[in-house]
């Protein structure tokens, strides 16, 4: 009996250590991330807490038929640099406008065959207005919500947007460095 009991202690100690990592050091998941969203062409869901893991994030919003759709292999190439340094890379289908393959099969093909894409990417959802996933709602209410595809948010552990670029820039270096060196 008391076998069985050390055993079962260690195994609930497990389960509150991989919580505790999955929320961060605070211990609780910011309100942002506390959402569980479909794999982009899976029937997966993830959850947000799990996939950001108490670290600092990437958000993308993207589409597959923009013509910004290059900046994958640039998104890419961040997560590639950066994901070591504890830097999670999140995308975000979306239609809202009007840019995204009607058939999810298609857009996945887009970003992991075409441009090898290997960060999280999530299922097409709304990123602006009243219909927006409640993700980017939280997006908009701290900083600005996408005015167009592949708008990137830079968060912090503790779910604050700390920096934004438009379409038309990526994050530099120094502002994902700072990023990480604040959370270290």
């Amino acid at each position: 009996m008391k076998r069985f009991l050390r055993i079962n202690t260690l195994v609930v100690a497990g389960l509150i250590s991989q919580l505790s990592f999955a929320q961060g050091e605070s211990g609780q998941c910011p309100d942002i991330f506390q959402h569980k969203m479909k794999q982009l062409h899976s029937s997966k869901i993830l959850d947000l807490c799990e996939v950001s893991a108490g670290k600092p994030v990437l958000l993308v919003n993207t589409a597959s038929h923009c013509g910004f759709t290059d900046q994958f292999g640039d998104l890419e190439a961040i997560h590639q640099k950066y994901k070591d340094q504890g830097l999670v890379v999140i995308g975000v289908s979306s239609d809202s406008f009007d840019q995204e393959d009607k058939d999810e099969g298609k857009a996945a093909e887009i970003c992991f065959k075409n441009f090898g894409v290997s960060f999280t990417m999530l299922s097409t959802v709304p990123v602006r207005g009243d219909q927006a996933h409640p993700l980017f709602q939280e997006v908009a209410r701290q900083d600005v919500a996408p005015k167009w595809n592949f708008y990137k948010y830079l968060i912090d552990r503790d779910g604050n947007i700390v920096d934004s670029n438009s379409s038309f820039t990526l994050p530099d270096d120094d502002d994902i460095e700072a990023l990480l060196a604040a959370e270290s």
